[in-house]
């Protein structure tokens, strides 16, 4: 992957706007680019379009939806950009987080008014560090039918997407101008293609294990839930052209990943009432924190193993995900009338569970704080029968990218806007800062569709569209 810095540019082809990359953020720029009146051009290194879109369970925080409202939730984009401020401690750039905040809800109604995609609000639980109920997903819950939607979308727009398509090298002038790009195609030739502006859809470095390595070190050898073509090509084409870029530790991890099935079992279980314990049988974080930091405290156990423990009650709220509903068919959540018995079905210590559980208890009927920080909620309390599943913590994708402004244009080391470059998505820095805990739920999409539409209506004015 490289950049070529040549006087003038042949193309066999040329188009106004340029994307690279098919999820969630490049649909989302060639859909807004082509309603601007724009001439479009996706190019998709796989044979079907997915990314880490598709692996994500397509939930998408917005403030201030008709959505929302149906279900009488008061939000706004102020509120919102608060909560994500909160949970990063204000690490991450201020104006792209008003920006996506602002632009979020304009995204969802993009969607589900011009392309029909059928969003609805998840209702009874808050993700953690979210105020109101505001995370948005298609009916299944899973990345995979959001993406399914995408496509369609794309595909009754009209949207020229070339497949099998992986970018080998862009070409810029002197000042730094993109002209184009060559793609290698699957018979080994090579075509040019033109472009007035170029956006960078193709996500983040979490498959490449130098990369991760080298700012992620802490997960180096955790398990990667990502797409594995992942591979930082936007972190460094932008960087060869002088983009700066910032917060290259920052990420989102998990740490419920049902193992070894490799499904991703909800949050809401331990936020409505359930716990971690380790192969010890006992507790060793506070998982109200959120699922992305407790990737690290999950793999800090024996093992790097942990067991999620709950009830009936909360088998309930998680059977409304699809990947939750995977994970029961495959044999992955194990039930049983006590939790000594529950014990024994994931080789745990009776005693040991049974004694965390009865410290569980007690919180919830005392109100009082535990040793890591969490109040459990005596209407949330724990009763037979007990369900449990086996996790692991896992990296999901990587937070830090390429630094933009409010218009996705890609910036120099000094802060100018590189000629007609954009990015958005695990391509561009996110709104999580530096560490683990600055990641809100949903941040993740959040930036890819936010950005994603900006970053095509940007880059469509730009080419003149």
């Amino acid at each position: 992957m490289s950049v070529k810095i040549v006087p003038a540019f042949k193309a066999a082809a040329e188009v106004q706007v340029l994307v690279v990359g098919a999820g969630a953020c490049g649909l989302l720029a060639a859909l807004s680019a082509a309603e601007a009146g724009a001439e479009v051009m996706v190019l998709e290194r796989d044979a079907v379009p997915s990314g880490s879109t598709a692996l994500s369970s397509g939930l998408i925080p917005a403030a201030g939806t008709r959505f929302q409202a149906a279900i009488s939730v008061d939000d706004s984009p102020e509120l919102l950009a608060r909560d994500i401020t909160g949970k990063n401690g204000g690490t991450a750039d201020p104006a792209i987080v008003q920006a996506v905040a602002a632009r979020a809800a304009e995204a969802i109604g993009f969607l589900a008014e011009a392309h029909g995609v059928p969003f609805s609000v998840v209702e009874g639980f808050l993700y953690p560090g979210h105020s109101v109920l505001r995370m948005h997903g298609t009916p299944q819950r899973t990345g995979a039918e959001l993406m399914g939607f995408l496509g369609a979308a794309a595909d009754r727009a009209g949207l020229d997407i070339v497949t099998r398509a992986p970018v080998s090298r862009l070409f810029a002038d002197t000042d730094g101008r993109v002209l184009g790009v060559e793609i290698a195609r699957p018979d080994g030739a090579a075509d040019r293609i033109g472009c007035r502006a170029l956006v960078l859809a193709c996500n983040g470095y979490g498959g490449d294990s130098a990369l991760v390595r080298r700012h992620i070190p802490q997960l180096a050898d955790a398990l990667y839930f990502g797409h594995p073509g992942n591979r930082g090509d936007a972190l460094r084409w932008g960087t060869a052209l002088g983009a700066a870029a910032a917060d290259l530790s920052g990420h989102q991890g998990h740490g419920s990943v049902a193992h070894p099935h490799g499904i991703l079992i909800t949050w809401a279980l331990m936020m409505e009432g359930g716990f971690q314990v380790n192969a010890e049988g006992v507790r060793f974080s506070n998982e109200h924190h959120g699922y992305s930091e407790q990737a690290e405290a999950v793999l800090r156990q024996p093992g790097g193993i942990a067991v999620d423990i709950y009830d009936s009650r909360l088998h309930g709220i998680a059977l409304q995900f699809e990947d939750y509903r995977n994970a029961v068919a495959l044999g992955a959540v194990k039930s049983a009338g006590t939790i000594e018995d529950l014990a024994r079905l994931f080789n745990l210590p009776a005693e040991a569970l049974a004694r965390t559980l009865a410290g569980v208890d007690a919180l919830a009927h005392n109100g009082t704080v535990d040793t890591f920080g969490r109040r459990f909620d005596p209407a949330r309390r724990l009763v037979p029968p007990y369900h449990g599943v086996r996790v692991t913590g896992a990296l999901f994708h990587t937070q830090g990218g390429l630094v933009v402004d409010g218009n996705a244009r890609v910036l120099r080391t000094n802060g100018a806007a590189l000629p007609n470059l954009f990015a958005g998505g695990g391509a561009a820095r996110g709104i999580s800062g530096p560490r683990a805990e600055g990641y809100l739920s949903g941040n993740g999409l959040l930036i890819a569709v936010t950005l994603g539409r900006i970053a095509g209506l940007s880059a469509a004015r730009l080419a003149g569209a």
